[in-house]
């Protein structure tokens, strides 16, 4: 533990940001994970949303979200074939 207040705080901080971020990535994941071919375009358009809204608030990547983004598209598109 720190001695110094500031960075107690900070430690508080940081543990507060990550258990936050860990919510949105599971989120994400769990939303990729249950995406399938099958499914409809909304439910592409909700993991393409969470995952520019994670990229936006920088739990990921930027570059991250677009690849969940392409790989997703890619699925989309091979489906309609």
């Amino acid at each position: 533990m720190a001695n110094i207040k500031a960075n107690q705080k900070s430690m508080r901080q940081t543990a507060a940001r990550a258990a936050r971020n860990k919510i949105v990535r599971t989120r994400l994941k769990t939303l990729v994970k249950g995406f399938s071919a099958t499914t409809s375009a909304a439910t592409a358009s909700q993991v393409a949303s969470a995952a520019d809204k994670a990229a936006k608030s920088g739990v990921i990547h930027r570059n991250k979200a677009n690849r969940i983004k392409a790989r997703l598209a890619k699925k989309l598109a091979a489906a309609k074939k």
